[in-house]
């Protein structure tokens, strides 16, 4: 009689639970535009949550520390003229947020110590260059002041937010971006399309490194996120509108390395994934759980550890970076659920008897520290992370300032890449001398005209 063996792993114990009503942020207008965004991002010292706005688009920040019901004239961040689509803070600086728009703009805000004490309205920086609207901002893991954007454009712009001007636009996508995100060094993007590609693009050339048609059967949208710099997990839809989840190799993208099938709902599967723990959590829009998965190098790659479901539904999802964690009570995640009217910190924590530090689920994690400039990037360097212990926990240290030094005689245009039109940038500089040449040349025709008319009047 053959035994069943039990695959051992630390965090095949791993329990989330929502924290007491009282430590809820309560009153809060989520909104309720149906843009499959998380709408909540936070930091270790601010929750920010996309809100109803009359006129325009807001989105409103709150230091960690201010639970309960909140007041009727809460001060937003309310500088934008149509709803806001997607929010990120700033892994260098815990006081700055960049958001996308249906405005087609993309701002870069300042968050005061504290929290914001009236409503904020002038950003630090407007960065414009989509024509339509922006879905996803997403900051650089290890460059100083680097933003990308997506958006209905099928455009990917890189910032540098320091000069406030697009660097690099990325043109290789025919269809709308559903998903963008970085590998761990920031050296490559993986890229979900409504074409039914998922692509791994050299993002300073534009390159398209690798491509896979339909890593899902489905029409339903794909996510990608990368796993280690050889492998990407992905969710998406079965022909059968059946949510799945897949490991794929970078090496040989033909055939998945696990494919699993999940459950019949219909909200798209956001996938966080903890580079500490390789676990990985799949929160559905409009679910009411959170699964949880161990990546491994054993077959069959992916192993399902356990399921966290309540009562409501979750309108968005917010992931709270490794150094915001409580590292005495072994917590290794904390989500920060949306539900229409309040905001629910999930807390996911390993049992363990000891309250010492534990060595084995707190390995070194991404500091705040960046480890290259903008400029080190663009000019082709990378590098990975800077790493910190979490053995004393994190303090949040004071803010660093963000200075923003736009050069007007030394604008430069984005450069295009990837772009399978036959116009590029040069040919775009020349037709602009061009047009320059052609309003000398009516200048000065106005300007003989206007002499000669002096001369008839003296006469």
């Amino acid at each position: 009689m053959s035994r069943k063996v039990v695959r051992t792993s630390k965090f095949r114990h791993v329990f989330g639970q929502a924290v007491k009503a009282d430590q809820c942020y309560d009153d809060i207008r989520v909104s309720q535009n149906t843009w499959d965004s998380n709408f909540c991002c936070v930091n270790p010292k601010f929750l920010a949550i996309v809100v109803e706005a009359s006129g325009g688009g807001a989105f409103m920040v709150l230091p960690l520390s201010k639970t309960g019901r909140l007041d009727k004239s809460q001060p937003v961040v309310c500088g934008h003229t149509a709803p806001v689509l997607d929010i990120d803070w700033c892994p260098h600086n815990d006081n700055v947020i960049a958001s996308g728009s249906e405005d087609c703009s993309v701002m870069v805000w300042e968050i005061p110590d504290g929290g914001l004490t009236r409503s904020l309205t002038e950003p630090l920086v407007t960065l414009e260059g989509h024509t339509k609207r922006v879905g996803i901002v997403l900051w650089h893991p290890t460059a100083l002041n680097v933003l990308l954007s997506a958006g209905c454009d099928n455009l990917i712009m890189i910032w540098d937010v320091g000069t406030g001007q697009g660097i690099i636009s990325i043109e290789t996508h025919p269809d709308l971006i559903y998903s963008a995100a970085w590998n761990l060094s920031g050296s490559l993007l993986c890229t979900s399309c409504k074409d039914k590609k998922i692509r791994l693009i050299e993002p300073r050339s534009g390159r398209i490194e690798a491509e896979k048609e339909k890593p899902h059967e489905g029409s339903r949208p794909v996510r990608a996120i990368f796993v280690s710099d050889d492998q990407i997990l992905t969710t998406g839809f079965s022909r059968m509108s059946e949510r799945q989840v897949a490991l794929w190799d970078l090496k040989s993208l033909g055939e998945p390395l696990t494919l699993q099938e999940l459950d019949t709902s219909s909200g798209v599967l956001i996938p966080f994934f903890d580079p500490d723990t390789n676990v990985v959590y799949l929160c559905g829009k409009g679910d009411s759980s959170i699964r949880y998965f161990e990546v491994t190098d054993e077959p069959p790659y992916v192993h399902y550890l356990s399921l966290y479901s309540s009562k409501e539904s979750q309108r968005g999802m917010g992931y709270m970076p490794k150094r915001g964690l409580e590292v005495n009570k072994c917590e290794i995640a904390r989500f920060y659920k949306l539900h229409e009217r309040k905001c629910e910190p999930i807390i996911m924590t390993v049992p363990r008897k000891s309250d010492l530090f534990q060595e084995d689920l707190y390995p070194d994690t991404v500091g705040p520290d960046p480890a290259l400039t903008a400029e080190e990037w663009l000019g082709g360097k990378n590098a990975d992370p800077l790493l910190i212990s979490l053995r004393e926990g994190y303090a949040p240290s004071k803010s660093r300032e963000l200075k923003v030094t736009k050069n007007v005689l030394n604008t430069r245009l984005p450069k295009r890449v990837g772009s399978n039109e036959a116009g590029t940038q040069e040919s775009a500089l020349e037709q602009i001398l061009g047009e320059i040449k052609q309003l000398k040349a009516t200048l000065q025709g106005l300007e003989q005209r206007v002499a000669e008319l002096e001369q008839k009047a003296a006469n």
